[in-house]
């Protein structure tokens, strides 16, 4: 009898497993193979999809960083340095901002007095008026050849109708978010703070003026300039006035902010410098009061600045105003001038008639602007412009 060893039937079984079990080996390291190079490919191409999406994606929006590459050892920038660029970007004029969010904002400032990028100083002219310009056509002339050593901001009636103005003209599209201004309300300073912050954001606006729509000037710009950007003091009229008109406005309510003995009168138009007007913006102690307390008779635009000034910066002030205005009528308001009323004697007077200081030095240049002029005095203040105020 043969032993169960040498069958052909049961050996048979034993190899096919072993060459199954091989077969199996072979396929499962053929699968890994092919999931490696898959794997290596897929991650190849990833990497490549993944920088390509950075790039694409770069950031060129405000306080990006560029990307940077090494060139010969020194680093250039790929897409161009943003520096201080967003920062010194102007909101239009007619911007969205309340006038808590714009005081805010207007009251920032740097703490170092070197800029460190190119800054010519300039001139904000602030308008408040109830419409248009009146007198347009002159200040056109006025500001003709000056570009980049002024700005203008206009404050008018929310109900005036601008869409009239040429969009040549210097006055267009310069008009700030405005309210509602009353004759001898508080509400007109709060106007004049309203142009002063408007200016304020732009950091190359070194002195400010106000101006009324019946205002002109009294000399060419380029001798305005010059006074107002080569001044040791700002022009804020400001003295004490003891009778009805002065103190008799004074309540004791504004006690102890404001006393009596500080409390001051003076022309509602003005100039200041920047750091004067930094401070306008930003009284959160003595505005308030004047909001509560300064009301029917106060006329606040008398009070206001004149006392805030002489109260806080009384040595920087001149305590005199520029621009010429003529009260010896009498009366709420100062004589208007119609055409017949313009002569060439009559500008001339209004250019060096007058005795002042001007950086510790006598001068008769004390006025650089005069009101009240109306429109029909127009004809008459372009034609002597060139002859008196050298305005060609």
């Amino acid at each position: 009898m043969k032993g169960k060893g040498n069958n052909p039937f049961t050996s048979f079984p034993k190899l096919f497993n072993v060459e199954l079990h091989l077969f199996n080996l072979f396929s499962c390291f053929i699968l890994f193979v092919c999931g490696l190079s898959f794997g290596v490919i897929l991650s190849f191409h990833l990497k490549n999809f993944s920088f390509d999406l950075r790039i694409r994606q770069s950031p060129l929006g405000p306080g990006s960083v560029p990307s940077q590459s090494v060139n010969s050892g020194t680093r250039t920038s790929r897409i161009g340095r943003v520096g201080l660029t967003e920062f010194l970007r102007l909101p239009k004029v007619m911007h969205d901002m309340d006038d808590k969010e714009l005081l805010w904002r207007a009251s920032m400032t740097p703490r170092i007095a070197r800029y460190p990028f190119d800054r010519v100083p300039k001139v904000a002219f602030l308008f408040l008026t109830k419409g248009p310009v009146l007198l347009a056509p002159l200040w056109e002339k006025f500001f003709k050849g000056h570009q980049g050593l002024y700005s203008i901001y206009v404050h008018s009636d929310p109900s005036f109708d601008a869409s009239s103005e040429s969009n040549s003209s210097v006055f267009y599209g310069r008009r700030i978010p405005s309210k509602e201004v009353e004759w001898g309300k508080v509400n007109m300073i709060e106007a004049e703070r309203r142009l002063f912050a408007n200016a304020l954001l732009d950091f190359s606006n070194q002195r400010f003026v106000l101006l009324s729509e019946s205002c002109i000037p009294l000399f060419n710009f380029s001798t305005v300039y010059n006074y107002l950007i080569n001044s040791s003091q700002t022009f804020v009229e400001s003295y004490d006035l003891d009778d009805a008109v002065g103190r008799g406005r004074y309540s004791k309510k504004m006690s102890p902010q404001i006393t009596l003995d500080q409390w001051r009168k003076g022309a509602q138009w003005l100039e200041i410098d920047r750091d004067l007007a930094l401070e306008v913006v930003s009284d959160q102690t003595y505005f308030p009061v004047f909001q509560q307390h300064c009301k029917d008779s106060c006329y606040a635009d008398e009070h206001y600045l004149p006392t805030f000034v002489a109260m806080k910066f009384g040595k920087k002030n001149s305590d005199r105003t520029l621009t010429w205005v003529d009260w010896s009528k009498g009366g709420p308001h100062p004589t208007k001038f119609l055409r017949t009323g313009v002569t060439i004697e009559f500008l001339e007077k209004l250019r060096n008639g007058s005795q002042c200081q001007y950086n510790g030095k006598n001068t008769s240049i004390c006025h650089l602007f005069a009101r009240k002029f109306l429109p029909d005095a127009l004809y008459r203040l372009l034609k002597f412009a060139p002859i008196v105020l050298q305005i060609h």
